[in-house]
């Protein structure tokens, strides 16, 4: 017996209310779900994943939505308004690897010198990216995925270097409250370590983040000095699992990595 589909609230953000407007406008054109993919060149799948809120997607998308469902282009409206500032935030190879994070059920990160992006402050980020507020929204709209309830947050396990803690990134206020919110944000489904400084580990080549997708299969994020880009190669995933185990090894337990970072927040004191 099919399950009843996923109960969508547009108010919860732009995934939810983009899903139920696909779902209501192939509704009312009297399409199942299949039948629309037999007319677009998108998968079953990924047309279900968009409806349930649980991938994004291109802006070719709705286009042939709407011209499928004869919507008169609302979708594709709709899709402007709610993606596309956001989307021209992110660099061009960066975006793809938000649609893989959004759909994670694991993410795995290495940050060898920033805080990871997913838990930035807005005051961080907004340093860091130079002021730039669309970016810094942009940024902010990717930890949505840490506060959804269906389909519950990817397990988030984060690693870096004791002296993270220490850069002067905007200040001792800015970097107060980024410790802070590091401190107060470990929780069961989100953990970081911390690796005391002067301790050797294989972490000096630069960051990577290892993502677990719901079909079992693994992909990585890794930055060089240039861009950002999105590695598949099953012998290079085993290789950056490996790296980030060796790392883990030389890190503090997550109690006393918390521990740790409250301490330094005194630090940062006046």
């Amino acid at each position: 017996m099919p399950q009843p589909p996923k109960q969508l609230t547009p108010s919860n953000g732009a995934l939810d209310l983009f899903g139920s407007e696909v779902r209501r406008y192939r509704q009312l054109a009297g399409h199942s779900i299949a039948q629309l993919s037999d007319r677009i060149p998108y998968s079953s799948s990924f047309i279900g994943a968009v409806e349930r809120a649980e991938s994004r997607c291109e802006r070719a998308f709705p286009e042939h939505c709407d011209r499928v469902l004869e919507t008169k282009d609302a979708l594709t409206h709709l899709y402007d308004g709610l993606f596309a500032g956001k989307a021209s935030a992110f660099p061009e190879w960066f975006r793809e690897w938000t649609e893989i994070e959004a759909l994670a059920l694991t993410l795995k990160a290495y940050q060898p010198n920033i805080v990871d992006g997913l838990l930035q402050t807005p005051q961080y980020a907004e340093i860091l990216l130079f002021g730039d507020q669309a970016k810094v929204e942009a940024r902010m709209g990717r930890q949505a995925i840490l506060t959804r309830s269906d389909p519950r947050p990817p397990r988030i396990i984060t690693v870096m270097p004791e002296t993270v803690l220490w850069y002067d990134v905007g200040g001792p206020d800015v970097m107060r409250a980024q410790l802070e919110k590091l401190a107060s944000t470990s929780s069961p489904w989100m953990s970081m370590q911390i690796i005391p400084n002067g301790q050797r580990h294989p972490g000096n080549l630069g960051a990577f983040v290892l993502a677990t997708l719901p079909d079992g299969s693994e992909v990585a994020y890794v930055e060089t000095a240039l861009r950002g880009m999105i590695v598949e190669d099953r012998a290079d995933i085993a290789e950056l699992k490996d790296q980030f185990d060796m790392i883990c090894t030389q890190a503090l337990p997550v109690g006393m990595s918390v521990d740790l970072i409250s301490q330094t927040v005194d630090r940062w004191k006046p």
